[in-house]
């Protein structure tokens, strides 16, 4: 029988090209996305022949709507091996003193908010199903560590999903619950797509960055939902490797 993977934000970007690997390496993956015509393009990607992705229409900002997510996910498959939580939003990159709430609080709902009401309900599922445990992949950013200007709002939920990766580490460690965090730069998609043509530097300076092929984030969550449950890659950094990280300011 196939593991079970559930992946936010699955409907482009890393988050497909994840669901899409995760297939390949013989999970059946549960798509988690706002935009169900970019799950059902994703699903459309995978192979028929091969284990099922089935899209599930979420905004991961809202509790009723992970709840539901997560009882398709038990209907459906009975079990949740891993969750890979990389749904996420950003805010224009605007001095911070014109930022609005409504701005700051999409951020936050959909970066941070998200990441903990999907781990909390992974977490219910993984202590009570036989085997026990499982595996929480959380998607963090470059940015859980070093800012960019102008990027308060997803500056601090990356920081904040650094803050809960350690605790869901330990709060996890007695349900058999692994949980990870990878940090992400410069992964082609098109999030990304801005810095090919320039993007402003922590002396104003507007420069090209390089960018990497998507498919070495989705090799790193690969390798890491490999491990067996008693090991664990705790943090796992992987960049484009001329871009400015350290000594970005």
């Amino acid at each position: 029988m196939s593991k079970i993977a559930v992946v936010t934000g699955a409907g482009s970007g890393i988050g497909r090209a994840v669901a899409l690997a995760l297939q390949g390496a013989g999970y059946s993956v549960v798509l988690a996305g706002r935009r169900m015509d970019a799950l059902k393009e994703t699903a459309a990607r995978g192979d028929a022949s091969q284990s099922e992705m089935a899209p599930v229409a979420t905004d991961v900002s809202k509790p009723e709507e992970v709840a539901a997510l997560f009882e398709v996910v038990g209907e459906k498959f009975g079990r949740l091996d891993l969750l890979f939580n990389n749904a996420g939003s950003n805010a224009p990159g605007i001095a911070f003193e014109d930022l609005t709430y409504e701005q700051w609080s999409t951020v936050v709902g959909a970066n941070l908010t998200g990441s903990f009401l999907c781990a909390q309900q992974a977490f219910r599922m993984m202590k009570a199903q036989d085997p026990r445990g499982g595996r929480i992949i959380n998607n963090g950013s470059i940015s859980a560590y070093v800012p960019r200007p102008d990027s308060a709002p997803y500056t601090a939920t990356k920081h904040g999903v650094l803050g809960l990766t350690r605790c869901l580490s330990l709060d996890g460690r007695k349900y058999d619950i692994a949980v990870s965090q990878i940090d992400i730069g410069n992964a082609a998609t098109e999030m990304s797509a801005r810095m090919a043509v320039g993007i402003k530097q922590a002396n104003s300076e507007m420069m090209v960055e390089p960018r990497m092929d998507v498919k070495a984030v989705a090799d790193g969550v690969l390798y890491i939902a490999s491990l067996p449950l008693d090991a664990n890659v705790q943090f796992l950094t992987v960049m484009a490797t001329k871009m400015p990280f350290v000594g970005r300011g």
